[in-house]
């Protein structure tokens, strides 16, 4: 039976289960209890967004851990954890954050598997938050995914609803990889039917979303919705957007796109990401490797500027995609 669910209320549900089904899940982050172990009422925050709250009143202290401001520190503990045989969930609060504990996951969990000869498994996820829209400034507002796409051993997870959060994060916790687990802010109180009972959604297979013939379009997270928008508006003008979702960068599924620009002829890919050294580039680059043939004009990457994200409202507004850009885009790329 499907009800609707938040995106937020998606993730807590995926992890409740999973907790449930698996004694070696935990979870740990900043505040993902709030106000355990000091004077004052214990489950306050659940994360700066409410994410995991209620866990803690299920699963108790030794399952859901507050932990100190220190994202080497927990974010190590995690990956350690995970090669002795826990299955850990460690929430970076903010991918800007990624900075301060990027050696223990480029260099150590990305790579454990593949340095003891496939002896040594690393099961973490890391669920972060990203993206902007939110005012959260430069700071808190960035859309990092490319970089970690880039690095073999990892992979990456971008949902783009609540049915396909609750999907990707069970697939993501049962892995015996290490997943990075990205959420855009801006989500978390979108809704939709999601089935009560756990289901798994795999990596690397792309969802088409909407069927059309003259334009292929790839978006991710929060861009999904925004390029449904667009194509929906475009359909009254005559034309028809097939929609992908590639849910996963790493592994990507590449062929479900080729296969799609061999129906359409033109490619174009929307990321809230700046366009240098991107998960978009990137995807370009295999189409025109893998089906060169196949396009009838030049892809077009609709981007981010490259710019820090601006805190006003208006600016930030200016400096990410919008369904009229992506409008603009399509029409741009359809044109003779």
């Amino acid at each position: 039976m499907a009800r609707k669910l938040s995106f937020r209320q998606s993730i807590n549900e995926a992890l409740a289960q999973e907790m449930a089904r698996d004694p070696r899940v935990v979870i740990m982050g900043e505040d993902i209890s709030g106000g355990t172990g000091s004077p004052g009422e214990q489950d306050a925050w659940g994360g700066p967004l409410g994410v995991t709250k209620g866990l803690y009143s299920k699963f108790g202290p030794t399952r859901v851990l507050d932990t100190p401001i220190s994202e080497s520190g927990f974010v190590g503990a995690a990956i350690g954890a995970a090669t002795a045989g826990l299955r850990p969930v460690a929430e970076l609060m903010f991918v800007d954050f990624m900075g301060v504990c990027f050696d223990q996951i480029f260099n150590q969990a990305a790579k454990l598997r593949y340095m003891f000869g496939g002896k040594a498994t690393t099961p973490v996820v890391i669920r972060t938050m990203f993206g902007g829209g939110f005012r959260a400034a430069a700071q808190h507002s960035q859309c990092l995914y490319s970089i970690f796409t880039h690095i073999p051993g990892l992979k990456c997870v971008v949902p783009s609803s609540p049915y396909e959060a609750k999907g990707l994060l069970i697939q993501a916790i049962r892995d015996d990889d290490p997943v990075i687990f990205f959420e855009h802010k801006m989500l978390y109180d979108v809704e939709e039917e999601v089935p009560e009972g756990a289901y798994t959604i795999p990596f690397g297979e792309a969802n088409i979303l909407r069927d059309g013939k003259d334009v292929t379009v790839v978006a991710l997270g929060r861009m999904v919705s925004l390029a449904m928008q667009a194509a929906q508006g475009l359909a009254k003008e005559g034309i028809q957007c097939e929609v992908i979702d590639p849910r996963t960068t790493s592994p990507l599924d590449i062929d479900t796109i080729v296969e799609s620009v061999g129906r359409t002829g033109r490619l174009m890919c929307v990321q809230e990401a700046p366009a240098a050294g991107s998960w978009g580039q990137s995807v370009i680059s295999q189409v025109a490797e893998k089906g060169f043939e196949l396009l009838d004009g030049p892809p077009l990457l609709v981007a981010a500027d490259p710019i820090p994200v601006p805190h006003a409202r208006s600016l930030e507004e200016a400096t990410l995609p919008s369904v009229e850009r992506i409008a603009v885009a399509v029409r741009s790329v359809l044109a003779p």
